[in-house]
């Protein structure tokens, strides 16, 4: 008899009195975000390059981040009172404008439209994890198939068509954009134009979601007053913290932020830039969306719990020490062919790494903590916002050594407590329960 590990995902011919437009739904979401971070994606990886006066472009991503913590403090409660599927189409607004105000960049323009975005952004993935993990716990408690499994191949699905963006954003980018004589770049105006086209298609999109009942109604209809549940929000986040398993999460959290804007403040700028010119950034950032997309999917097929999403967190943070101790102690820039190689397979490696603590950390949160899955999901984009903005804030005045030096010290510090959540402590609230 085969195990529920080895049930497939959809049964081939399902009762009908089920309901089958689960998968309908992943598809959506997965179509929806696709075609929003291809077009903001790709707006983000300019802005160091595009909106240079004043360091108006870096500024404006550390404002965003700095919002984006803020607000994650309270998107769970956002997030409740909406639904997750009004939530999701609010936040869409928030890269429509932003993107926006980049066709006529200025501090009256971009600096408020990145406070709104750090918002947009909060309540945005506060939605996209509590409805992609409440979608995969319906289809597995309807179709009678392993939650862990079902959670981590919607993950893996949804992580592995979502870092599709950086591949495709970034080769329109390189297709539109034209360098000019004296570092001027044209074709901007057209390529903004596009990517607000992209990023419509995608609000659109996430009118279909279906809508998902249950408490998210009971806490719509709630007659408790807004600052009263600003204050309980607050209480259950603080709360979640004194639960010895999101501590230990934390760390990795912070990481995986850390090592995202690595990618987007660093290694474009101090390893790909030096070797392939700018041009290079958008075939470079092509190969780490490959990369992460492919991963993305392998790792959430291979995910079914907790003890799979601890081979393939411990897998994928190798991959980043091997890459980061190579840089630290033997990397350096060189001509010809291996030259334009080595950027590239870092690209790609640093992808991988990428793509396991994008589907990991989600399914992780979503087994160890269903029964508040908006408070652990704003955790989560909390600490990694918060580590964003940090890196965009203090990157222009510390060296690469320094910055791969933390990385380091963070990433032994965030494994070694990931495992010791894995093994001991895991282990013993599973053995309380039952």
């Amino acid at each position: 008899m085969a195990t529920d590990e080895e049930t497939p995902l959809v049964d081939e011919n399902p009762p009908r009195s089920q309901p089958l437009n689960h998968r309908r739904d992943l598809y959506i979401l997965c179509w929806a975000f696709l075609l929003i971070f291809l077009a903001y994606g790709a707006v983000q990886n300019l802005q160091s390059t595009i909106n240079t006066e004043g360091d108006l472009g870096t500024i404006s991503l550390g404002i965003l981040y700095l919002s984006f913590t803020f607000f994650s403090m309270v998107a769970s409660l956002v997030v409740r009172k909406l639904g997750s599927k009004n939530a999701l189409i609010l936040g869409t607004t928030g890269y429509w404008l932003f993107t926006a105000a980049n066709l006529k960049a200025s501090w009256y323009t971009m600096v408020p439209t990145s406070l709104f975005l750090g918002f947009a952004a909060s309540i945005i993935w506060v939605g996209q994890g509590t409805y992609l993990t409440s979608l995969a716990q319906t289809h597995a408690n309807d179709y009678n198939l392993h939650e862990g499994t079902v959670i981590g191949k919607f993950n893996g699905e949804f992580w592995g068509m979502f870092a599709g963006h950086q591949l495709i954003g970034n080769l329109i980018t390189l297709v539109i954009l034209k360098d000019e004589k004296g570092g001027s770049t044209s074709g901007t105006t057209l390529l903004f134009i596009l990517f607000l086209f992209s990023l419509t298609i995608g609000m659109i999109l996430m009118c279909f979601l279906t809508k998902r009942n249950g408490k998210e109604e009971v806490l719509q209809n709630s007659p408790i007053s807004f600052s009263s549940s600003v204050v309980s929000s607050l209480k259950s986040m603080l709360n979640l913290l004194l639960d010895i398993r999101i501590l230990l999460v934390i760390p990795l959290i912070a990481y995986s932020g850390l090592q995202q804007a690595f990618v987007w403040a660093e290694y474009t700028k101090e390893i790909v830039k030096p070797s392939l010119g700018e041009r290079g950034v958008g075939g470079a950032m092509a190969v780490y969306g490959v990369f992460d997309a492919i991963s993305s999917l392998a790792a959430g097929r291979l995910t079914s719990g907790l003890s799979s999403i601890t081979i393939i967190v411990s897998g994928g943070a190798l991959i980043q020490l091997i890459v980061l101790v190579w840089l630290l102690l033997g990397y350096s820039v060189t001509t010809g062919v291996l030259g334009k190689f080595l950027p590239l397979l870092i690209g790609a490696l640093w992808g991988i790494g990428d793509g396991v603590f994008n589907t990991q950390l989600s399914a992780l949160l979503g087994l160890l903590f269903k029964h508040d899955l908006e408070g652990a999901f704003a955790q989560l984009k909390l600490w990694q916002s918060a580590t964003i903005a940090v890196v965009f804030f203090i990157s222009t005045s510390i060296s690469l050594q320094t910055m791969l030096v933390i990385m380091l010290v963070v990433l032994c510090i965030s494994v070694a407590g990931f495992l010791f959540l894995t093994i001991k402590v895991e282990k013993a609230f599973s053995y309380h329960a039952s």
